[in-house]
């Protein structure tokens, strides 16, 4: 199975991209949910973040956690949001490369793997799962006023945008760059062509003599 990390900055048009290459047949893995997976009820990383950030996060019949308040405390201080993330991407990278050496959805095998990756940063200990890493690009500038177009605050954008990497950083770290400065029609178009490429190259992974990214 070729396995591609799909990422992308806020209001960069990445999901729409993910959204075609799942249409088109690829299996399409969100690391957002994963990431919720890892601190239900009962896991490890749970019980950890509990443990760093007050017991009284957790419901004491459901042992659910109250993400909303553990927000307003992680994401009180650069320290304490890196302490957060201290606990919870090893436990996210560890889930994510069983899912994908698992290769089992169902009775369908598919191809490809898209995984939807917000801060491709913080998953840079995992580029060895990935057999190519896709940027959807467009400048900053761009992605605000379509954020703020979209009912997003200026100061949100902002906020959100400033704990993300920079563009400089995920082009330097793509080993394809899909822009989305065109139309909608655009954008497709060079995902349908990307698609078709593969196809030809019959999805030639590390698995069966390809070139893992960073290898």
């Amino acid at each position: 199975m070729y396995t591609v990390f799909l990422a992308g900055s806020i209001a960069s048009g990445k999901s729409t991209v993910a959204a075609e290459l799942e249409r088109l047949g690829a299996w399409r893995v969100d690391l957002d949910q994963i990431s919720r997976e890892v601190l239900e009820p009962g896991t490890p990383t749970t019980y950890a973040v509990a443990e760093a950030f007050g017991q009284d996060l957790l419901d004491p019949e459901t042992g659910e956690l109250n993400r909303r308040l553990l927000a307003a405390r992680a994401f009180a201080t650069r320290e304490d949001a890196q302490r957060l993330e201290e606990l919870e991407l090893p436990a996210i990278r560890a889930r994510l490369g069983e899912v994908l050496t698992s290769s089992v959805c169902g009775a369908w095998e598919p191809a490809c793997c898209v995984v939807e990756i917000p801060l491709l940063d913080r998953m840079v200990d995992s580029f060895d799962l990935a057999d190519e890493i896709v940027v959807v690009n467009l400048p900053v500038a761009v992605r605000r006023e379509r954020a703020i177009g979209r009912g997003m605050t200026a100061e949100d954008f902002d906020a959100r945008a400033a704990n993300q990497p920079t563009d400089e950083w995920l082009l330097s770290h793509a080993d394809t760059v899909i822009s989305n400065e065109g139309s909608l029609d655009d954008l497709l178009t060079q995902v349908q062509a990307w698609w078709d490429a593969h196809e030809r190259a019959g999805w030639r992974s590390r698995c069966d003599g390809g070139v893992a990214h960073g290898a």
